[in-house]
């Protein structure tokens, strides 16, 4: 069975944030991403985890050019468009669409919904008046809102109902690949669950490819083909969710899983705890950036630099990493409680009965 093509792919991508001059001394330089390299697969869901700071938001504005890189390339398909001008990268931006953290400051609060809607089809010229209208009302119905929704502004939705809005927007212009910059954070957890559900079955429906930036490694098992560890700015691991959450490599990795809570009553996981906070990205730790608070760091790991070395199917960035027994998840840690089941499954319930409705005359 051949691999599918890679449709996004990055190679030594660098961004690096010049801070402001001090009244003495010099602007100092923060590595926000580092020599990262990765591949994409078409029809994927490709999930980047870890901390906050680490540099995975940097990351996935960069893959869409929101923000420039300092150095490296960003391959779509078969071009880089970190050497696009800017028309050339505005016309490619209708394959490539990012949907924001936050579901209220991404939205215009002086545009009603289906203007915001409409914007991206009339930025690209995409149909006539009445034919953006009808996609507009299309999509509103697609993601669970009404067509009239379309007169209303953000303030008078939800944080899920506008995080909705959100992705009918990204969708608008017909586009390959969705970049979501943790989508679901900023919701409370049975809004998670819909939204979630309704990325899931728009990626059927339109074949697209996801890119899921998170730290709820909870949703990314549940949703993920494919996930990359980043830690201070460089990616430490990648692989199938499957195996990276059953078998991992890299002890930060380790360290993130153990930190899943377990849904049921009286479970304890063992203790895989990372001390200390995230080093100063100004002046990373020499060798291997985890060291400073790694219990398995040895000599070597404070002087070399470890490479991501491995397939395309799971690379590590660990002098120990063929060494190292690792503690992974079993399946029923990571199994949904029965609220959380209960709510899925009622909302697949509600879609079918929708679809139903629409089909018969």
């Amino acid at each position: 069975m051949t691999e599918p093509k890679p449709i996004l792919r990055t190679h030594g991508l660098r961004r690096e944030f010049v801070t402001a001059k001090p009244l003495f001394g010099a602007a100092q330089v923060v590595r926000a991403v580092d020599g990262v390299d990765l591949e994409i697969a078409e029809g994927e869901t490709f999930a980047i985890v870890g901390e906050s700071g680490c540099g995975k938001s940097t990351l996935a504005r960069l893959l869409v050019r929101l923000i420039a890189p300092t150095g490296g390339e960003v391959w779509y398909g078969g071009t880089n468009i970190a050497d696009l001008d800017e028309g050339a990268m505005r016309a490619l931006r209708r394959e490539l669409q990012f949907i924001f953290q936050d579901p209220f400051s991404s939205l215009n609060p002086r545009m009603s919904v289906g203007a915001l809607i409409e914007e991206p089809l009339g930025a690209h010229g995409i149909g006539t008046s009445q034919e953006r209208k009808a996609r507009v009302a299309e999509l509103l119905t697609r993601v669970g809102l009404r067509p009239d929704h379309a007169d209303r502004y953000p303030h008078e939705f939800s944080g899920g109902q506008r995080q909705r809005i959100g992705i009918a927007r990204a969708l608008a212009s017909g586009p390959k690949v969705v970049i979501g910059d943790e989508p679901v954070s900023a919701l409370d957890v049975s809004i998670q669950a819909q939204v979630v559900n309704i990325l899931e079955d728009l990626k059927e429906e339109f074949g697209l490819t996801l890119v899921i930036i998170a730290h709820d490694l909870a949703v990314i098992r549940h949703m993920a083909d494919r996930v990359a560890v980043m830690y201070l700015g460089e990616i430490v691991e990648t692989g199938t969710a499957d195996a990276l959450f059953a078998r991992p490599r890299h002890p930060y990795t380790e360290a993130l899983l153990a930190a899943i809570p377990i849904a049921r009553t009286g479970a304890r996981r063992a203790s895989a705890h990372i001390e200390g906070d995230l080093p100063n990205p100004i002046a990373p730790p020499s060798g291997c950036r985890f060291h400073t608070r790694c219990r398995y760091a040895t000599e070597i790991c404070r002087t070399d630099h470890p490479r991501l070395t491995g397939s395309g199917a799971g690379q590590v960035a660990c002098h120990h990493s063929d060494t190292l027994a690792l503690t992974g998840l079993a399946d029923a840690d990571t199994d949904r409680p029965a609220a959380a089941k209960a709510r899925f499954a009622l909302y697949r319930d509600a879609q079918a009965r929708k679809a139903k409705e629409t089909t018969e005359p």
